[in-house]
Parts: structure tokens; sequence; C-alpha cells
């Protein structure tokens, strides 16, 4: 197929969470013979929401010579919103010139891709007769809940935070608590609800959209979105799905460089430890800490632990400070399960330890990227959602996809040790777990299937490409 010219440019937002799996997409675009530049706000500290920070934009460019990075810098004014989403979206508008100029000082640019955030750029392509696409790098069943929303709330004068956990029904779904939708959502006359509808509003504008998922994982949620049943009485545009895009583990130059937390994975049986991390901004209270050892200790299994510190509100966004392990676990905690636990500071190289044989169950915060890493390495998933669609997925990975199970009172004040304790022992040692792992192993394997030469993303990349092409 002769591919289109010009260069491709993707416009993220929302900071890394968002960013890398821009990158992925990128790479795609790469394999087909085309330019890729991808647009980002970026500022030299990370204090901001939606802004990536400056060193991880060039340690992400480092990595990928072959894209290029193209610095947007944040706009300055005055009294930004002090509802973190508004604010950040009023950021992201707010970059509009700086995408302009950036459009026509390219010779060719054959399409705009814009996360679903930053739908408001479809002006801008607009303006410059560019195709438009938007790439959603949640799930299908998220993206398709809050297209439909509007159209559900237009039947009733009630908010979903006046519901409680009543279920929501909504076109290709599994019932969804109300409680279980994003806090931004919960009050239709706040501005977060108006500002998250205008931009939804915006995909009727697109050429397409493209879901960061697999249809075998989601197929009756993308169904629906292709059925047009999410956005009733409106255009929903052509939908690719083009997942799972997670990243690839690490180039190891040698092998004294690799972490050493997957060193001490080597020495563990297969399938034998329980990994927990929540995210790149994820983090518990120091009680909540303290329950999660007294389970994992209880539980008498192996685990890799990722501890940060204690949510601190003035420094939210910013780099936190290596933890002190012992004063935050229990007195004699590290000692005790030092033969059959591993606690690591702050981060560790996630992809790899999903993907190791001894790794057996994923406890997460259920951002789609993590989902998809644990997906697609055929790792159950332990569900303790903290904040944005995370419970929403957590309803998707439980009801629909039969990927994971739930840690009661995540919504709650406290997880308790119990809790901990009893679904690492359902994931690890019941009929339950040995069914689930099952599950996931034919999930694995769907997952690489869809990305191979003639698996359903690739032929669904094909078409967009070609869609592309025709557009021009």
């Amino acid at each position: 197929m002769e591919e289109s010219g010009g260069c491709v440019v993707l416009f993220a937002g929302l900071g890394v969470g968002h960013l890398t799996p821009m990158v992925e997409l990128a790479k795609l675009f790469l394999r087909r013979g085309l330019a890729v530049t991808i647009a980002v706000p970026t500022r030299h500290d990370s204090a901001s929401i939606g802004v990536a920070a400056a060193p991880t934009v060039a340690s992400l460019a480092a990595a990928n010579p072959s894209i290029s990075f193209h610095h947007l810098p944040p706009p300055h004014y005055r009294n930004p919103d002090p509802i973190p989403i508004v604010g950040m979206l009023d950021m992201l508008r707010l970059c509009s010139p700086s995408l302009r100029d950036l459009l026509r000082s390219l010779p060719s640019v054959a399409a705009l891709v814009v996360d679903v955030f930053c739908a408001h750029a479809i002006d801008v392509a607009a303006e410059l007769r560019v195709p438009a696409y938007i790439y959603s790098t949640s799930s299908a069943g998220a993206f398709a809940s809050s297209l439909h929303l509007p159209h559900f709330l237009s039947k009733t004068s009630r908010s979903l935070g006046d519901m409680g956990k009543e279920p929501l029904h909504f076109p290709g779904l599994p019932p969804i608590p109300a409680s279980d939708m994003p806090s931004t959502l919960r009050d239709r006359e706040g501005r977060a609800y108006k500002a998250r509808v205008e931009l939804c509003a915006r995909v009727s504008d697109a050429s397409g959209v493209l879901l960061n998922t697999f249809e075998w994982l989601e197929p009756r949620a993308v169904k629906a979105l292709r059925d047009g049943a999410c956005n009733p009485g409106r255009l929903t545009p052509p939908v690719y799905c083009v997942g799972p895009l997670v990243a690839a583990p690490a180039e190891e130059a040698r092998r004294s460089e690799r972490h050493a937390c997957l060193a001490w994975l080597d020495a563990q049986p297969d399938r034998s430890v329980v990994f927990l991390c929540f995210g790149s901004l994820g983090v518990v209270s120091a009680p909540q800490l303290r329950e999660i050892a007294r389970g994992l200790e209880a539980s008498g299994h192996r685990f890799l632990w990722v501890v940060r510190n204690p949510p601190d509100p003035s420094k939210f966004f910013e780099r936190w400070a290596e933890p002190d392990l012992a004063a935050l676990l229990p007195d004699g905690f590290l000692e005790r399960t030092r033969d059959r636990g591993l606690v690591v500071p702050s981060w560790a190289p996630q992809v790899e330890v999903l993907r190791h044989s001894a790794t057996g169950a994923f406890v997460t915060h259920c951002g789609w990227n993590s989902t998809l890493e644990g997906v697609a390495a055929g790792v159950p998933l332990l569900c303790w959602p903290q904040f944005a669609e995370q419970s929403l997925n957590k309803v998707f990975i439980v009801e629909e996809m039969k990927v994971g199970v739930v840690m009661e009172g995540y919504d709650d004040e406290m997880v308790r040790a119990e809790e901990v304790e009893a679904k690492v022992r359902l994931v690890m040692e019941s009929e339950e777990g040995a069914r689930l792992r099952e599950r996931l192993a034919v999930a694995k394997e769907k997952a690489a299937e869809a990305l191979v030469d003639g698996g359903p993303s690739r032929l669904a990349f094909d078409e967009f490409v070609k869609d592309l092409s025709a557009s021009k």
C-alpha cells in the first residue's frame, strides 16, 4: 500500500500516563514510513497536572531518536481554575496558538492525532485543513461511558453524585455503580462535568477514533461505539482498535544494569510472587501501608512491593523523597519477611516485572496502561483503584473482561489486612484463582495475536492509514 506523505503530529496531554501510549502509537506510524512529531506541553518541573516534566520528555526523546518531540511552552495565565481538571483543560486549550504555529511550520502534515483531553485542537486542524483524529488512551469502556453519559443524564434531573451505588446501564457495558464513575463527572452542574461533556461533544467532529485496546478484550464496548449506540443522535466517526500499545521492556546494554528486583525475581519459583505497584502517581496513607504489610505477612506468599511516601497534598505532583521503609512499615516486618519478600522504594521496572516468569499476581490501581501491561503479561489483577477512571476500569476488569478481582474497601477509609490476605490467597491458592490464570493465559495470547502482522489491531491500523491516505 502506498503511504500518505507528510508528517503525523500527535498532541499529548495529561502528563506521562498519556504521553507513554502516545509514544507507542508514534512507533506504529514510523513502521509505516511516516514521520512523527509529538507536541507536548512541557515545563522544567512537574508541579502542574497536564504538563510533562522536561526531564521525562528528554528521557523519552533519547530512547526514541526517530520521533521528533516538540515542546509546547505552557501558557502563562493568571488565576488558573482551582479545580485541577478544569485548570488543566484550560491550559491545554491555551496551547492552541503554539500548536497552530507548529503545524504551519511543517512542510506537509498528514494528520493531527490528539489525546481525548485535547479534543479542542480539532479546531486548529480544521482551520488548516488537516484531518484530525482522537486517541483514547483509556479503555474502550471508559470512552463509551463518558460519550453516553450526557444522553443518559438528559432523562433525569439527578447528578451521579446523588445516585450512590445505583447501577448505571450504558450500551455495551456491564452495570456500573454510579459511585465508580470518575469524580469529575458526578456533579452535572459543576465546571469539571461541563468541561468533560464539551470535550465529548467534539468526538463527532473528528475523522476517526483510535482506541488503545484490542477487540477480544472489550468486544461489547467496541461494538456499541461502532454502532453509534453510545452517542445517539450524533455522528460517531470510524473506530479503530490499535492496542494493546504498552511500553516495551527497557533496552539493557549490560546485564549488570538490570534493576536489583529482577535479579531477586530470578531466584523465585514461577508464578509465586505478588507484585504491588500503584502507578506513577499512586500513593497510600501510612496506616494503609501498615495494613498492607500485615496482610502480606499473614498470607505467607512471596511479594515484591513498590512503596512510596504517604501523600502530601502540597506536593502531589512533585517528585517524592525516598521513603524511610523501616519507619513506615510495622516493626520487624522487613526482617521477618526478608526470605520471601522484597520492598522497593519508589519505583520498579513494571513491564519487566510483570513479564518475569516469577510474577503470579498484580495488585494495581487499574490505570489503563498498567491494566494492559498486566493483561499482555498474562498476570491476574487485584484491583485497588484510586482516582480518575480507575474505579470504572475496575468494573470492566472484574465484570466484563474477567481478568481480576477487587480489593474490597478501596472506596472506604481502609483496605484491611484481612482483605489483603484473603485476596492474595484467593488468586494464588484457590480454584477461582486457577480459573483466573487460565483466562489470563488466553488474554495474553490474544493480546500478542492482535499485534502481529495480519492480527486484528494491525489490520485496524492498516485500515486507518488507508482511510487517512484517502482523506488527503
